[in-house]
C-alpha cells in the first residue's frame, strides 16, 4: 500500500547581524515572488525583529518604515543610558509594538520563535510564548549597546552570542527543511587587510632603481683605463661616474634601512592604522565571535539552503541604509533560487 507523503515543513531562520539585518527584508521578497511562505519563523537578535514582523503579517508597512531612516530619526531613538549598556532599548521597542506587532507570540499567523542569551550562566534561551515585545527586546540585547533584559527571573542579553543562525531552534519547532540567512558570512573582508605582492624592485624615494640601473662595475672597462697615475689619484674622466654609483649604492643602502624598520607588507608613505574607538572595537569583535560561532553551529547542524548576503561593508549602526542591504538580500536570495527548487520549493 502507497503511503500517503505530506508536505514537507519549511522554517526560516533569520540571523543576527544589527543594522545589516534589513537584508532579511530582501531575502524575504525575493521568497514570496517565488512562491515560497515559511511554515515556522525564528530569528536572532535583528532577525527576531523582522522575524516578528512578518509573522505578523506587517512586514511591508515595518519595511516602508525602515527606508524612510535617516541618521537624525535614528539618533532619535536612542535612550542613552549610563549603566548595563550605552542605550535602553525601550523607545525604539515601544515604538515598534505601537505601530506594528502588538500580538502576543501565541496569536501569531505562524509559529514563531527567538533566541536569546542567559546572562548568569551563558545558557541559549529560546523564547516561544507570550509578549512578542519582550522577547525581541531580549533577543536584541547587544552587550555594551543595549541593557539586558529581565525576563522570568533570567537576565537576558543578545541571542547571536551563543546561536546567530537559529537552525537549531527551527527544526525544534518542526522544520524539516531549514532556509538559513548568515549575515556575518563575509564579514571577515572588512577586518582583514590584504597584502599585495612586493615589487622585484626596490623603491628610492620618488623612483624606482633595480639594480641593473646602477651599472655598478668593479673595476673600469678596459679600453676606459686611464694612464698610470699617483695609487691615490683618482682616474681622469671617471671621478664622476664613479662618484655617481657610489652615490646610488649610499641612496639604496639608506633606503633598505629604511625598510627593514617598516613593519612587514607596509608600503612606502604608508601611516600606521588608527585606533578604533572603544565602540567600533566592541563592535568588531562581536562581529567575528558570531562569525566563528555562526560556522562551529553551521557545521554541526547545517541548513538545507543557505543565503549569504554580502553585507559586510555596512556598519552595526547603519540603520540608515536600509536601501542597500535590502538590495543585497534580495541578491543573495535569487542566487539560492536553484538551491531552493532542488527541494522542490
Amino acid at each position: 500500500m502507497n503511503k500517503l507523503r505530506r508536505k514537507p515543513v519549511v522554517g526560516l531562520a533569520l540571523g543576527s547581524g544589527s543594522a545589516r539585518g534589513w537584508a532579511h527584508f530582501g531575502v524575504l521578497h525575493a521568497l514570496r515572488e517565488a512562491g515560497i511562505a515559511p511554515d515556522i519563523i525564528c530569528g536572532t537578535s535583528i532577525g527576531s525583529l523582522v522575524g516578528a514582523t512578518y509573522a505578523a503579517g506587517e512586514m511591508d508597512s515595518f519595511e516602508n518604515w525602515v527606508l524612510g531612516l535617516g541618521k537624525r530619526k535614528v539618533f532619535g531613538f536612542m535612550d542613552f543610558n549610563l549603566g548595563g549598556g550605552l542605550l535602553k532599548g525601550e523607545k525604539i521597542i515601544e515604538f515598534w509594538r505601537e505601530n506594528f506587532v502588538q500580538e502576543t507570540m501565541e496569536e501569531l499567523g505562524a509559529p514563531f520563535g527567538c533566541v536569546a542569551t542567559d546572562l548568569q550562566t551563558g545558557a541559549e534561551v529560546w523564547l516561544r510564548k507570550g509578549s512578542i515585545a519582550e522577547a525581541v527586546r531580549a533577543s536584541i540585547a547587544l552587550p555594551g549597546l543595549f541593557t539586558p533584559v529581565m525576563h522570568d527571573g533570567r537576565l537576558l542579553v543578545d541571542g547571536g552570542l551563543v546561536n546567530p543562525v537559529p537552525v537549531s531552534l527551527a527544526r525544534a519547532m518542526g522544520a524539516d527543511i531549514v532556509i538559513a540567512v548568515d549575515l556575518n558570512a563575509d564579514i571577515m573582508r572588512r577586518h582583514m587587510r590584504l597584502q599585495e605582492p612586493r615589487d622585484s624592485e626596490l623603491r628610492i624615494q620618488s623612483r624606482e632603481v633595480s639594480l641593473s640601473e646602477l651599472q655598478l662595475e668593479t673595476e673600469p672597462p678596459a679600453d676606459e683605463v686611464p694612464p698610470l697615475q699617483h695609487p691615490l689619484a683618482e682616474p681622469a674622466g671617471w671621478s664622476g661616474k664613479w662618484r655617481r654609483s657610489v652615490s646610488s649604492v649610499k641612496t639604496l643602502s639608506a633606503s633598505v634601512m629604511r625598510r627593514g624598520q617598516k613593519r612587514e607588507g607596509d608600503a612606502e608613505g604608508d601611516e600606521p592604522p588608527r585606533i578604533p574607538s572603544l565602540t567600533n572595537v566592541l563592535l568588531a569583535s562581536i562581529n567575528i565571535m558570531q562569525m566563528r560561532i555562526t560556522r562551529s553551529r553551521m557545521a554541526g547542524d547545517p541548513a538545507e539552503v543557505l543565503i549569504a548576503p554580502r553585507v559586510s561593508h555596512i556598519g552595526q549602526m547603519d540603520f540608515h541604509q536600509g536601501r542597500e542591504s535590502i538590495d543585497e538580500g534580495y541578491a543573495a536570495a535569487q542566487l539560492a533560487m536553484p538551491a531552493l527548487r532542488g527541494w522542490g520549493l
